[in-house]
């Protein structure tokens, strides 16, 4: 043995910033410190966007499995009706399914048009309280 000190073998499990220790492209500084989450999450702004998130996202959510319930139930118990033909090789069923899909964008784009008006604006207002608050 020479005595040329090795360095340690990095192990699973070793806290950040110790010998071994897990790091993230050699940068050992801690992270900068964010908002107090639990005090922003008691401002009003943030309970009215929340409010208003779920005024829009469970009834939708509610109304679309009820729809995608219909047609699953629709398939299971009453295959004749969706057999039906409408025009040629067209059935209800396969009207019903290709509705599903058409169902899924307009409530993808009437989200996306709903939020950008409803709740952007207040999500800039618990954004702009949470840059004060640091």
């Amino acid at each position: 043995m020479t005595g040329v000190a090795t360095p340690p073998t990095p192990r699973r499990g070793a806290p950040r910033g110790e010998p071994g220790g897990a790091t993230f492209g050699g940068i050992d500084a801690p992270a900068a410190a964010g908002p107090d989450l639990a005090a922003l999450r008691d401002t009003p702004a943030f309970t009215a966007l929340r409010s208003r998130f779920r005024r829009f996202a469970f009834p939708m959510t509610a109304l679309f499995l009820a729809w995608y319930l219909g047609y699953v139930l629709l398939a299971a118990f009453a295959p004749q009706v969706m057999a039906i033909r409408v025009a040629g090789a067209v059935t209800v069923g396969l009207l019903l399914g290709l509705a599903q899909f058409a169902s899924t964008l307009a409530i993808t784009l009437g989200y996306a048009r709903w939020a950008r008006r409803r709740l952007d604006p207040l999500a800039a207002e618990v954004r702009a309280a949470a840059a004060a608050r640091r």
